[in-house]
Parts: structure tokens; C-alpha cells; sequence
């Protein structure tokens, strides 16, 4: 491949030999001096241009994710690329611009923002909706930020902002290492990077989202051009060399934590010598996200025969999503055995997962931890020609590694606690906190009339789960696509036991000493809300599997945060009622 010219990034491939990689961290270099030396209007006005951007380029976007993935024009599932890919990144630069405008004005990014207490000596900030087309486009969803126990309001405010408050004495290069599954996964991190710490960046993208790299580069030109970012392709060796470079000050990844160990300790026996000894090869900090084995809590009540079959739709939903291969995706159901409903519900749970429209396992080597799944639960539920497993964990039986292997599959777990009520939810919460691998994302499905006989002990339990996003009634896939909220890993690991990662992103208001972030979604759609629970406009939401017109509906939904035309979300909403 012949090199890219050193101004411009790389149009073809791997950049020719680690001369042009040094080259475009040189040049980083000197664009980092040069965007902490912009105000903040003006770095608003970048966003601005990359927001244009990503409207330029966001069905090119969409077409070219689906097409990797094995969608074909017309698969009902094709608006995934949508909503996990320029919408989320679109939210981003919104909820950024509006963060930035608010401090260059001399006000904080928590203006008119509902602060209060959670359990536990936390304050928690009620971030979401922040505009009235949030409580529109996300209808009956509401998010919460929650900061670090003994962190006061005031401390969250005189913070907020970070970078754009703390401007650093020597501004740095860092190196994001992008996600290969969700494709707005990439270009988040190095919003976050930029906004959050001032670092400017050198993307190397997962070689599974090469093609979209000519996407990437024209919807990030405003950084291009002034030596804020570079983008890359490369197999490991590219990311082996980058590492270790002199001229990197931080690296973030999106990956496995056999990954981040390799960077950090090596691999064989050097890396055992190394962790004996405390000396990890790693010279620079280092953030991550890195998934994790996520529950789905179904806390037993009364619930009709369309709440079963819409929650069931609803789990199928927080498994399969992109087949299964995302860092978030719900992996284990955690059932009452004690529930009188818990077959009805299975029944529509296996009806739904098996029924949801089939798709192509892509991810590399998902096919293997699929065979690996098959292999240690012969007795599973099979579907959709053998692409997914449903796993029903015999009562009294040791679940296994459907707890403790993050399959990044189409593989689902059900496993049974005894008890109801709070007996149940405070059993099912110390289950997930001890049992499960990883910290990153819990899902909770609770009925209105259950949520409110529980009382305070409801908000107990959710300030007891140690995991860095909450869904109730949501999944937290819808989480990481509402950046104002943060994503990442609970606090507490690090290098030594790194878990679901390290440190957060997204989190547009740009606040400190963030624990977790808490979705809450209605229980039921339109117009069923009627009969209990939170009002909303949305019938099917559009990233269900089971959603009929979910494709058109998160195109509309993007192109509106696009255009910002009424008439084209009037239509999009009419398609919606639909679904």
C-alpha cells in the first residue's frame, strides 16, 4: 500500500512502516498545543462542524456497518446501525456543544439540573431528559448520574466541566484502541478523550470496521485538519508498536481483557514474572471498558399476559442486539423460583428469543464460544438454526460459565433464586454482585405496583448493585446510547484486576467522581402505560428485535437530530405507532 500523505490521514490502509506512525504522533503533538489553545467557543464550533459531518456521512454510515455485519438491504434489523452508530455519536456532540456554550457563557454544566441524594451518601444528579425533544424522542425515559459516596453537590458542581475548566500545563497524546462490535463505539471515545481529559488522539481502528474508516475521516475532518486526530488501520503489530511508543502519554481501549493484560503485562511467561513482581510493562496510564456477564433481575408481581410477552420481547431484545456481540448485552435472567407466573413467563421467553427475525453471527470467533456454549449445556434451547442458545439452569445445579464467560454470542442463561419481594431482589442483587463476571452494566424489569410496594427497599438495592450502569425497565444498551449518562465499569479495579474496566466515557456534562449512571423506562408501551406505570408515547421501541418498523424508525430518528425538521419527525413518529 502506498503511504498516506503525512498531513492528510491515511486514506488506504496499514500506514507504511512505523515511520508514518511516528510521523502522525509528531503531528499530534503539535495539534494538541494548538486545541489547548482554543476558547471554548471556538472548540463549540468545531463539534459543530463534526456534527455536519456526521449528517453528511450518516447513511453511508449506517449502509456500510450493516452491510459488515451481514444485514442486507431490507433486514428488519438494519436500523441497529442507526441508532449504535451516528445517532449515539450525534447525541454526543449535542449534549457536548450544549456543555461547552454553557461554560463559555460563565455558567456550569449542571444549570437547571435536579440534584439530590441517593442511598448511601451519594448525591445524584437527574441529567436526563435534558430538553423537551428527549422527553420526547425517549419518551418516559429518565437518567440519573450518580457521584462517588461523600461527593457533595457543591463538589459537583465547582467540577464540572473537567478539562474545559482544568486546562492542562502540558497537553497530551493519546492512543484510543476502538471497538471492532458498535460503531459509534470509536468515535465516542474520542469525543470523551478530547472534551473530558484535552487529549487529542491516534485511532487505530479494529480491523472489523476498516471499511469504515473513509466514513470516519470525512465525518472527522474539523479534527484532521487541525492535527487534533489520526486515524489508522493495522493488525495487532500496529497496536503492539503504538503501545510502547515514547511519544504516547495514554492509552484507552475498548476490547477484552485479555487484551488490556497483554498491553499491560505482556504475555507468557514474562507477563507471569512481571505480575509476580508488580512491574507491568505499561508505562503510561491507562483506561477501559471491557464488558463483562450482565444480569437481567425479573423481580416477581402480578403482570398481565402482555406484560409477560412484551418483557419477554423486551430480554430477547438485551441478548440479541447485534447477535449478541455486545459488551452489554443481558446474558443472565434472574428469576424467582417462587414466582406463580415464572413458566408463563419462560414460555413467551423461549417463544421470543427463538422467534426474534434471524441474522448472521458475525463477530470473529463467536461461532467458537457458540460451539463452546453448546458443548456445556447439551440440554440448551436452540434456534434460528443453530445461531442461539437458550440456557435454563436446573434449580440446585451450579450455573456454570454462563456466569462466569462473557460468550459474545447469541448464548442466553436463565438461573433461579428462592423468594419474593425484597427477600428476592436483595438475593438476586448479592447473586449478580458475587456470582457474575464483571461490573459494567444490571438490567432490572419491575412492575409499578411491585416498584412501589417495595419502598425505600427498592432504591437500597439498586444503590447495592455494583455495576456502572443501571437499566429499570430499560435496557442499558439504551444507557450507552444516551451519552449524557456515563459509561464504564464500576469504580474499584485496576491494572492488577481489571474486571469491566477502567474509568468512564461519554457523560457530556462532563462531571467528576462519577460512580454510575441509572436508566429508568416505563414498564409499559403506549397505550398500555395507561394501566399502571410511566407515561410514554412509544409502542415497540425501535431497537426491539421485535419492532416492524424499527429500520425506518431509527432512520427517522437520526435523520431528525440531523435536520431538526418537525415534519420529517411527525412522519417518523406515525411509523413509530406502528411498530
Amino acid at each position: 500500500m502506498p503511504a498516506a500523505d503525512p498531513a492528510r490521514p491515511a486514506e488506504a490502509g496499514l500506514p507504511d512502516g512505523h515511520e508514518q506512525l511516528d510521523h502522525h504522533i509528531g503531528v499530534l503533538r503539535t495539534g494538541a498545543a494548538g486545541w489547548a489553545a482554543l476558547s471554548l467557543t471556538r472548540r463549540a464550533e468545531v463539534l459543530e462542524r463534526i456534527h455536519a459531518g456526521v449528517g453528511d456521512v450518516a447513511a453511508t454510515w449506517a449502509d456500510v456497518a450493516a452491510a459488515s455485519k451481514g444485514l442486507a438491504p431490507g433486514h428488519p434489523l438494519r436500523g441497529e446501525e442507526w441508532l449504535s452508530g451516528p445517532y449515539a455519536v450525534l447525541g454526543a456532540l449535542d449534549g457536548y456543544i450544549a456543555t461547552l456554550r454553557r461554560l463559555a457563557a460563565g455558567g456550569s454544566p449542571l444549570d437547571g439540573v435536579r440534584i439530590d441524594t441517593a442511598p448511601g451518601d451519594r448525591t445524584r444528579a437527574h441529567v436526563f431528559p435534558r430538553t423537551r425533544i428527549d422527553a420526547l424522542l425517549l419518551s418516559g425515559f429518565t437518567g440519573e448520574v450518580w457521584l462517588r459516596p461523600g461527593t457533595t453537590a457543591a463538589d459537583a458542581v465547582r467540577d464540572a466541566g473537567l478539562a474545559q475548566v482544568r486546562r492542562s500545563e502540558r497537553p497530551e497524546v493519546g492512543l484510543v484502541l476502538g471497538a471492532g462490535n458498535i460503531t459509534a463505539i470509536p468515535v465516542l471515545d474520542v469525543l470523551y478523550e478530547l472534551l473530558a481529559e484535552g487529549r487529542v488522539s491516534l485511532l487505530k481502528v479494529n480491523p472489523t470496521q476498516d471499511a469504515l474508516v473513509p466514513v470516519f475521516e470525512q465525518a472527522l475532518a474539523p479534527l484532521i485538519e487541525i492535527d487534533a486526530l489520526r486515524i489508522v488501520r493495522g493488525a495487532g503489530d500496529v497496536g503492539a508498536y503504538l503501545t510502547t511508543h515514547a511519544g504516547i502519554d495514554h492509552i484507552h481501549i475498548t476490547g477484552s481483557a485479555q487484551t488490556f493484560d497483554a498491553i499491560v503485562w505482556g504475555t507468557g511467561d514474562a507477563a507471569a514474572a512481571r505480575r509476580a513482581d508488580d512491574d507491568p510493562r505499561l508505562a503510561v496510564p491507562i483506561t477501559a471498558e471491557l464488558g463483562g456477564v450482565s444480569p437481567i433481575i425479573v423481580v416477581p408481581g402480578e403482570w398481565t399476559e402482555a406484560d409477560l410477552r412484551f418483557q419477554a420481547a423486551h430480554i430477547a431484545t438485551m441478548r440479541l442486539h447485534n447477535s449478541g456481540h455486545n459488551c452489554i448485552a443481558g446474558q443472565v435472567v434472574i428469576l424467582s423460583a417462587d414466582w406463580p407466573q415464572r413458566e408463563a413467563f419462560l414460555r413467551h421467553l423461549h417463544t421470543a428469543y427463538a422467534d426474534a427475525p434471524e441474522r448472521p453471527v458475525w463477530y470473529p470467533r463467536a461461532d467458537e464460544r457458540l460451539a463452546d456454549a453448546t458443548a456445556a449445556y447439551p440440554q440448551a434451547q436452540s434456534s434460528a438454526a443453530h445461531s442461539r442458545l437458550l440456557v435454563e439452569v436446573p434449580r440446585g445445579q451450579e450455573p456454570g460459565a454462563i456466569e462466569s464467560t462473557e460468550y459474545f454470542a447469541p448464548v442466553l442463561g436463565v438461573v433461579q433464586l428462592q423468594g419474593e419481594g425484597q427477600v428476592f431482589l436483595d438475593a438476586a442483587v448479592a447473586h449478580a454482585n458475587d456470582h457474575l463476571t464483571g461490573t459494567l452494566g444490571a438490567n432490572i424489569l419491575v412492575d409499578p405496583d411491585t416498584e412501589i410496594a417495595l419502598g425505600a427497599g427498592f432504591e437500597r438495592a439498586v444503590a447495592a448493585l455494583r455495576y456502572g450502569g443501571i437499566a429499570i425497565n430499560a435496557w442499558t444498551g439504551v444507557l450507552f446510547a444516551t451519552p449524557i449518562l456515563s459509561w464504564g465499569a464500576f469504580p474499584g479495579s485496576d491494572i492488577r484486576d481489571v474486571g469491566s474496566g477502567i474509568g468512564v466515557v461519554h457523560n457530556t456534562l462532563l462531571l467528576d467522581a462519577v460512580e454510575r449512571s441509572v436508566l429508568r423506562g416505563p414498564f409499559r408501551p403506549f397505550p398500555r402505560w395507561a394501566t399502571g406505570g410511566r407515561f410514554t408515547v412509544l409502542p415497540t421501541p425501535p431497537w426491539f428485535v421485535t419492532a416492524r418498523t424499527g429500520a425506518a424508525v431509527s432512520e427517522g430518528l437520526t435523520r431528525y437530530l440531523i435536520d431538526r425538521n418537525p415534519a420529517g419527525l411527525a412522519v417518523t413518529l406515525a411509523l413509530a405507532m406502528g411498530a
